[in-house]
């Protein structure tokens, strides 16, 4: 007789959704974002094993209204062990992390869907505004939807309570996320919303996802924002929304003349990648940098898009030594330090980020015939690599020491290439 499982795995049994009103399920892509969708960690809940004990076939349902985001949570399962002391409260455990005012009764979750679709509005100032086509019911044509991102703050009337719903997304999709403080003033909120119209004019949103800010003083007079948590629901991602809402928080530290930079905290990989390709799009379309950087000839008319150089090798100057080619612009290699340091302050750029998209641009765009430009290029990342790892090389032998430089150095180059590939 086989032995029966009473083990459950958390992030299979933890079953999401959002749920529209009925109106609004009928709208064009509507169907796209109402399916089920699990959670990638469950362990600031559940435990670092991620498994629930004591239950057959567990599901663990709980719904978001799309745009209150007030929730429903049921537990449901096949059997469940009589030793109460040895079985996990799921439920119990669960309500530790989602405020108290959740629906039990499926009924009366759904007539609070309906009430709120008409009743709830984005809590702030709405500061950024994009559209996106998606297909209608034949797939035939594309109707435009309009979406908003709201800027935030405790002090905007019923945002504590809004922000209490959706921060359980952190815990479940960020890894070592952890819910902040609500006694701290310094925290700023940017939330993305779907907006849509029904056929009476009535206006619904539906949440996409945020982002938590915080403020720190930066001397003499001005504040340093932190981008510390990021979060796109699994419905909306791969649609653009995450570089929207993150092109949003730049803007605004850009356009805010006491902000002086946009610096995040422990980036996860994902969102890096999203962090470079924006960063990198927004040099290239800033015709003064690319013009002063590479040369007139490196901006194209289309907005700063650099032009491939030809393969072919060209002519040396007369007098100029053998594998090199003359160059114009301030990006060298090797880069003129000063001017970058003047875009990297007037672009609100960090230090770290600033010197790693300038290593990307220069990959990008000089000519890998031009053995003295290779040359410098590779010297100016290794001198940026060696003090950011200052002290673990610090302790290895000089021959080890450059082999590991050079080793970090081709693998830090070979991801470059990579994320440049994206940009194209």
């Amino acid at each position: 007789m086989a032995t029966v499982d009473w083990t459950a795995d958390a992030n299979e049994a933890l079953t999401l959704s959002l749920v529209r009103a009925e109106e609004d399920k009928q709208v064009p892509g509507s169907e796209e974002t109402s399916e089920e969708f699990h959670p990638t960690f469950t362990y600031p809940i559940y435990g670092e094993e991620e498994k629930i004990y004591g239950y057959q076939d567990l599901v663990i349902d709980l719904r978001f209204a799309s745009g209150s985001l007030a929730q429903y949570l049921s537990v449901r399962y096949a059997q469940k062990l009589d030793a109460s002391t040895t079985v996990d409260n799921v439920e119990g455990i669960l309500k530790e992390f989602i405020p108290p005012d959740y629906d039990t009764d499926e009924t009366a979750f759904l007539t609070r869907v309906e009430e709120d679709a008409v009743l709830f509005q984005p809590i702030g100032s709405v500061v950024h505004t994009y559209t996106r086509p998606v297909p209608n019911t034949s797939g035939s044509t594309r109707e435009v939807v309009e979406y908003e991102v709201c800027h935030a703050t405790w002090n905007d009337p019923g945002f504590r309570e809004y922000h209490r719903r959706m921060q359980l997304f952190i815990l479940l999709y960020i890894e070592a996320g952890s819910y902040i403080n609500e006694d701290d003033d310094a925290w700023h909120f940017f939330v993305s919303y779907e907006k849509r119209k029904r056929q009476n004019g009535t206006k619904t949103y539906h949440f996409i996802g945020y982002s938590s800010v915080y403020k720190f003083y930066c001397f003499p007079e001005k504040h340093r924002l932190r981008l510390s948590q990021f979060v796109i629901i699994p419905p909306y991602q791969h649609r653009g929304h995450g570089s929207e809402l993150y092109k949003t928080i730049y803007n605004y530290v850009l356009l805010n003349p006491l902000i002086s930079e946009l610096t995040v905290e422990d980036p996860a990989e994902a969102f890096e990648d999203l962090r470079d390709r924006n960063d990198l799009r927004m040099l290239l379309a800033n015709e003064n940098f690319m013009k002063e950087g590479f040369g007139n000839e490196a901006v194209s008319h289309g907005g700063g898009k650099v032009r491939k150089r030809k393969t072919r090798v060209r002519a040396n100057p007369v007098g100029a030594p053998s594998g090199t080619v003359k160059r114009t612009g301030k990006m060298g290699p090797p880069i003129d330090k000063a001017w970058s340091e003047m875009f990297r302050t007037q672009l609100k750029v960090a230090g770290r980020q600033w010197q790693r998209l300038m290593e990307m641009l220069i990959l990008r765009h000089f000519n890998p015939t031009d053995i003295q430009a290779a040359r410098a290029y590779r010297l100016q990342v290794k001198e940026r690599l060696y003090r950011f790892n200052f002290e673990i090389l610090a302790q290895l032998e000089k021959e080890e020491r450059l082999e590991k430089l050079e080793e970090t150095f081709q693998s830090l180059r070979a991801d470059y290439l990579r994320i440049l590939e994206m940009i194209k």
